[in-house]
């Protein structure tokens, strides 16, 4: 017995020397200490936990060490194919398509969109050789083609190349960005403003870079489709008021007030956000009214002129120059380069800090590429011709007005639209009760009600057919091509909407075209109109 012990001593005293190595080595590791502490607390109170934490430290060690090579190798948990299978399963797989088969719905309106050879402008002609009087085309200002334009175009093409490729933030800036900033501040009076490099996306960056989480937003049902992702990107507490409705506005503001008082709830940023010209109908907000309410509830108002600029106004500054209402008075000014000065883009405009702050999170402008220099040189001219020719937009309105006097007299149709809007929205009529025809617009929902595939869900669908009223529409947009008008339906993203706005057919005014032309483009019009839905009912 003694014999064995005196044996098992040296290796008692290397595994004892071994321990203490590794004990002192241990401590010399930050944080050690409170590990030891840990291990030992926790052994006291629970042993048991103690060996299952042994347990489970052995099970992750082995798994690391565990080599995958082996089963690999061996081919135990694959399963080997010959050549001649594996053929067939390539053969056989199918890919999975990358959208959706047209209905022939669909399929049926794109082969009506008829095809334009050449430059698009106020008299395109068609692949088919028909030259045709353009009010489909958002060419408010006549800039689309100018030759002044054109030429500066391709002095900067040749000198800056094609494209920035790159973010402004990064690599992406040139000198004439930063002068067509400065142009639109100038232009429009305010302190700054920042350039996006595509217009949808302007709006629905603006709002999430101001409002978060915790923000009230006081919005317009009618607002379009990008205002309705801004509000849906910046997760805050939106609140509706009726379409166009000043007084349906006030009522909630009044109520969002009273329900922070009652609740006790903290001051939050709180904003109103519309459109100065209504994309789906046309409308016009009253900026007045706007800035009177948003000045006596203290809230900050974002208001998208990406209709109203170059459209409206003696020189087309949009509602700001329309009412006489000093542009500081709205925070952010949003507008579209695309559509007011035939460019390409969006903008906002405001103050110093209003454009400072979008440039670190306005999501679109820190990862979007930069316009094309030639693009911005183009906008630029854009804002010189129209400081230079204020007779451009007195054109404009006059044809505005040309258009609606013959349009206005017709019963078979609606139209909703602004008699200053250059967009002209035109709707079928809804019949009394007594004869069947085509429902009223859809019944607005509550001004609770978030924005969410949830809430439109449970919206249900809109009173009137939207089917029918589509099919009316295009008979009349073919039938007006059929005479040498080129009108188009005001396409909507059926089933995405907030609402399921009205079909109608979108009229887009410009003052490339003489009055005559005009007046006769409205005859057609009218004559299509009175045509296919007299053969409806």
């Amino acid at each position: 017995m003694s014999t064995t012990s005196s044996s098992l001593e040296p290796f008692f005293t290397l595994v004892s020397q071994s321990l203490q190595t590794i004990e002192t080595n241990f401590y010399k590791i930050p944080g050690s200490a409170v590990i030891a502490r840990y291990v030992r607390s926790s052994h006291r109170d629970d042993p048991g936990r103690t060996l299952l934490e042994v347990i489970l430290i052995i099970f992750a060690i082995r798994t690391l060490l565990q080599s995958r090579t082996k089963a690999e190798t061996s081919g135990k948990h694959f399963i080997k194919f010959s050549e001649q299978e594996i053929d067939d399963l390539v053969e056989e797989w199918v890919p999975e398509p990358l959208a959706q088969p047209l209905s022939p719905t669909d399929q049926a309106d794109l082969d009506a969109v008829p095809v334009i050879s050449g430059p698009t402008g106020p008299k395109p002609k068609l692949m088919n050789g028909k030259t045709v009087i353009n009010l489909a085309s958002y060419n408010f200002t006549a800039l689309s083609g100018n030759a002044e334009i054109k030429e500066r175009c391709v002095e900067t093409l040749r000198k800056y190349g094609l494209g920035s490729c790159g973010p402004p933030g990064f690599y992406g800036t040139q000198d004439v960005h930063i002068q067509l900033e400065q142009d639109i501040a100038d232009f429009l009076g305010t302190e700054g403003s920042i350039v996006y490099s595509q217009a949808f996306s302007t709006i629905s960056s603006v709002i999430p870079a101001f409002c978060k989480r915790g923000d009230i937003i006081v919005a317009d049902r009618g607002v379009n489709f990008a205002i309705q992702k801004g509000l849906q990107i910046s997760r805050c507490t939106v609140r509706w008021y009726d379409h166009n409705d000043m007084g349906s506005l006030e009522k909630v503001l009044e109520a969002v007030e009273k329900e922070r008082r009652k609740k006790k709830l903290p001051l939050t940023r709180r904003f109103i956000v519309t459109e100065g010209i209504f994309d789906h109908d046309g409308a016009m907000s009253d900026l007045p009214k706007l800035v009177e309410l948003k000045l006596k509830y203290k809230y900050r108002l974002i208001l998208d002129e990406s209709v109203s600029f170059g459209s409206v106004g003696r020189t087309g500054r949009g509602l700001t120059e329309l009412y006489n209402v000093p542009a500081s008075q709205v925070d952010m000014l949003v507008g579209s380069l695309a559509n007011g000065l035939t460019s390409c883009g969006g903008f906002c405009a405001g103050s110093h800090i209003v454009v400072k702050h979008q440039r670190i999170n306005g999501t679109s402008f820190v990862f979007s590429a930069a316009m094309p220099a030639m693009l911005a040189v183009a906008a630029s001219e854009g804002i010189n011709i129209l400081r230079s020719t204020p007779s451009i937009l007195s054109t404009l309105q006059e044809n505005v007005r040309a258009v609606r006097a013959i349009l206005d007299k017709v019963d078979c149709i609606s139209i909703p639209s602004h008699p200053a809007s250059a967009t002209i929205h035109i709707t079928v009529r809804t019949a009394t009760p007594s004869t069947p025809s085509l429902a009223p617009p859809t019944t607005p929902m509550s001004p609770h009600s978030p924005l969410s595939p949830r809430m439109q869900a449970s919206a249900g669908a809109p009173p009137f057919d939207i089917d029918a009223e589509e099919r009316a529409l295009q008979e009349i947009v073919e039938e007006a091509l059929a005479q040498g008008v080129l009108v188009t339906r005001a396409r909507r993203l059926r089933g995405q909407e907030l609402n399921q706005p009205r079909p109608s057919i979108r009229l887009a005014i410009s003052a490339a075209l003489p009055r005559r032309d005009c007046e006769k483009a409205a005859s057609v019009l009218k004559a299509a109109c009175v045509k296919v839905l007299a053969r409806r009912r």
